[in-house]
C-alpha cells in the first residue's frame, strides 16, 4: 500500500501510556476540618492525603536522548533500526545503479542500509564510504536526529504535561483557532516549553483539532484569507447554525436541547480510531451547545478487546481463604484509555498472552497493519445487530459518542445513513486517503493500475454517494505533492469530475502535526501528518420556475 496511506496514519497508541487527563481538584472546606481544639494543637497534620504523586524517575535525561537505533537502551526501537536495514537502499548504491558501464550491462547490485550515521543515529549507507560520499545527507540529517530523539523521549519516563489535557472551556472564553501556540493559550493547555513538546502534543491533538478548527464559527479559514470560498460559507453556515447558538445566546450544554446530533463520519480510519477517548473529547468542549456522534469507518478500525469472562475455580474446603486474580490486562488499559473508569472488572489475560507475541515493531508501509485492539470502556456495547457488520458504541460522555465499523469499502454500510444525511448536521473527513495513488488490487482492461480515487474496490463508488448528500467533505494531505496529487485525480475520476464546488481551496493546515515521520523503506522520505486541507461538497444547481404558458409549450 502507498506511503500516503500508512505512514501518516500510524496509531500513536504507542506512547499513550504517557497520556493522562488533568485531575480535577475540588477542595472541601468542612467544619470539622475547620475546627481547632485545645487538644488538637499537638496532634500531626496529616498530609499524606494532600500530597501529590512523586514525579516518576525517567529512564533517561533531557540530554541523554541521542542514541544510534542498534544502541537504543528501549528494544522497540532497536527492532525499528533492524526492520529499516531489511528495507531502505542504500542512496549511494541506488544513484550509482543507473550508471553502467557500456561494455558492462550489468547493473551493480543495490545494498541495504547497515550503517548507521554517527550525527543522527539511523541507519542510512551501506557504509562508512557510502556515508562520507553521500553530500545529501546533510539536507536531512538534522530532521532525523530530531525524530530520533522524540523516540526516546517518547519512552524515557518523564512525566509529560503536554499531555496532560484541560478539562471544559471556561464561561465567556473565547477561543483563537489562528494556529497552535494561540489555541493552546486560549484554551488553557499546559505551557509548551520546547519544540519537542510542541511536536508530541501537535501529533496527539492534530486530529480532533484539525475537525474543531474547520467547523468552529471563529475558524482560521475565511473569506478574507481566500480559503472558504462563498459556496463553502453557505455550506459552512448550516452546519454551524447546529453546533453554535444563537448570536448573544450563551454557548452551554443546555442550548443544546432540541438540537440535532451533529454527525462525524471518518472514512477510511486505522490510527485515529485507537486514540483515547479522552482524547476526542477535546473536540466536544470546543462546542458546549452541540452533541456529537463520532463514527469510524474503514477496514482496518481498531475494535475493543472482547470481554472474557473469568473461569470459576473450583472451591477448596481446606483453604482457609482464597486471593481473586487480578488481570495483568488492567493497569495496561488504564495506561492507553487514560480513564480511571476503564473496565477494571474485566479480565483480559487471553489478549494479553496474545499481545506479548506479537513483533516488537511492524513496518508501517505497503500492507497497513490494522491498529491494536482498544480496551472497552464501562459502556461500551457491540453494534454488530443494528449496523450488521463488527462494530462497537462508546457513550463516553454527556456529549460524545463514538462508534467504530470495521467494513472492506463505505459503500457497504452506506445505506443505513443514506436517508437520513443532513448538510445541517452531517460531515465526512478523509485523513489522507491517498486519492491519487494507484490502486494496488484493481487494473484496467489493459492491464494497468488505475487511481484509488477511480477504483471500484476503494473509493470509486464512495465520493459520489458523499456529493449527492450535499454534504461538505474535507479532505487532508501529508504534504504539498500529496494534496496536489489528490486534487487532481478529482478531473478524472467517474461520477465526481465536474459534479463538485470548492468549500476550502487547498492550503496548509494550521492544525497539522508538526512531528516528522519517516518511512521505513526510506529514511529520505519525511512528511508530516494532516500538512494540508481542502474541502468540496456535491454541485448544487439552482431550481427555475417555469411561468404557465412556457409549461405549455415545452417537449418536457
Amino acid at each position: 500500500m502507498a506511503f500516503s496511506l500508512v505512514c501518516q496514519r500510524t496509531t500513536t497508541a504507542r506512547y499513550f501510556g504517557c497520556i493522562r487527563s488533568r485531575p480535577l481538584h475540588f477542595h472541601v472546606a468542612s467544619s470539622v476540618a475547620q475546627r481547632r481544639t485545645f487538644l488538637n494543637i499537638f496532634r500531626k497534620k496529616k498530609t499524606e492525603e494532600t500530597k501529590e504523586p512523586p514525579e516518576p524517575i525517567p529512564l533517561l535525561s533531557e540530554d541523554d536522548l541521542f542514541h544510534p537505533f542498534s544502541r537504543s537502551p528501549f528494544p522497540e526501537v532497536r527492532a525499528k533500526g533492524q526492520t529499516i536495514s531489511s528495507m531502505a537502499p542504500c542512496p549511494v548504491c541506488a544513484s550509482g545503479n543507473s550508471h553502467t558501464h557500456e561494455h558492462n550491462h550489468e547493473k551493480p547490485k543495490v545494498k541495504n542500509v547497515s550503517f548507521e550515521c554517527p550525527d543522527c543515529g539511523w541507519p542510512t549507507h551501506c557504509s562508512e564510504e557510502h556515508w562520507k560520499a553521500d553530500k545529501e545527507h546533510e539536507k536531512y540529517c538534522s530532521r532525523l536526529r530530531e525524530a530520533n530523539e522524540d523516540e526516546h523521549d517518547l519512552r524515557s519516563g518523564r512525566r509529560m504535561p503536554e499531555f496532560e489535557l484541560p478539562g471544559p472551556q471556561g464561561y465567556e472564553e473565547a477561543i483563537s483557532f489562528a494556529n497552535w501556540d494561540v489555541f493552546w493559550y486560549t484554551r488553557g493547555y499546559n505551557s509548551m516549553d520546547s519544540e519537542r513538546s510542541r511536536r508530541h502534543a501537535s501529533k496527539l491533538l492534530t486530529y480532533p483539532m484539525t475537525i474543531g478548527s474547520v467547523l468552529h464559527q471563529h475558524s482560521s479559514l475565511m473569506l478574507n484569507n481566500q480559503r472558504l470560498t462563498p459556496e463553502g460559507s453557505r455550506s459552512m453556515a448550516a452546519i454551524r447554525s447546529t453546533l453554535h447558538t444563537e448570536p448573544g445566546a450563551p454557548e452551554t450544554h443546555e442550548a443544546s436541547v432540541g438540537k440535532p446530533q451533529v454527525r462525524i463520519f471518518i472514512l477510511g480510519a486505522r490510527g485515529e480510531s485507537s486514540l483515547p477517548p479522552h482524547v476526542w473529547e477535546q473536540l466536544g468542549f470546543l462546542f458546549p451547545a452541540a452533541n456529537f456522534h463520532l463514527f469510524f469507518i474503514g477496514p482496518q478500525v481498531a475494535l475493543p478487546r472482547e470481554r472474557q469472562t473469568p473461569t470459576p475455580s473450583p472451591v477448596n474446603n481446606d483453604s482457609a481463604s482464597t486471593e481473586p486474580e487480578t488481570p495483568a490486562s488492567d493497569s495496561t488499559s488504564d495506561k492507553i484509555s487514560g480513564d480511571p473508569t476503564s473496565s477494571k472488572e474485566i479480565p483480559d489475560t487471553e489478549s494479553t498472552q496474545i499481545e506479548t507475541k506479537k513483533p516488537l515493531y511492524t513496518p508501517n508501509v505497503y500492507t497497513p497493519q490494522t491498529p491494536a485492539a482498544i480496551p472497552p470502556l464501562k459502556w461500551t456495547r457491540s453494534s454488530l445487530t443494528r449496523y450488521g457488520v463488527p462494530s462497537y458504541t462508546t457513550p463516553y460522555s454527556y456529549q460524545m459518542s463514538l462508534s467504530g465499523l470495521q467494513v472492506d469499502n463505505y459503500a457497504d454500510v452506506h445505506p443505513l445513513f443514506e436517508e437520513t444525511l443532513d448538510p445541517y448536521s452531517d460531515v465526512f473527513f478523509f485523513f489522507a486517503p491517498g486519492f491519487g495513488f494507484p490502486s494496488p488490487s484493481y487494473k484496467d482492461e489493459a492491464g494497468q493500475p488505475v487511481l484509488q480515487i477511480s477504483s471500484p474496490t476503494e473509493w470509486g463508488p464512495v465520493l459520489p454517494m458523499l456529493l449527492a448528500s450535499k454534504c461538505p467533505i474535507f479532505v487532508t494531505g501529508f504534504s504539498p505533492a500529496d494534496v496536489e496529487r489528490d486534487v487532481r485525480s478529482l478531473s478524472t475520476a467517474p461520477g465526481v469530475a465536474g459534479e463538485f464546488e470548492w468549500v476550502v481551496t487547498p492550503g496548509p493546515n494550521p492544525f497539522g502535526s508538526e512531528k516528522w515521520e519517516v518511512a521505513d523503506f526510506d529514511p529520505r522520505i519525511m512528511v508530516k501528518t494532516n500538512w494540508g486541507i481542502w474541502a468540496i461538497r456535491g454541485k448544487s444547481r439552482d431550481i427555475q420556475e417555469r411561468s404557465f404558458f412556457s409549461s405549455l409549450f415545452s417537449n418536457n
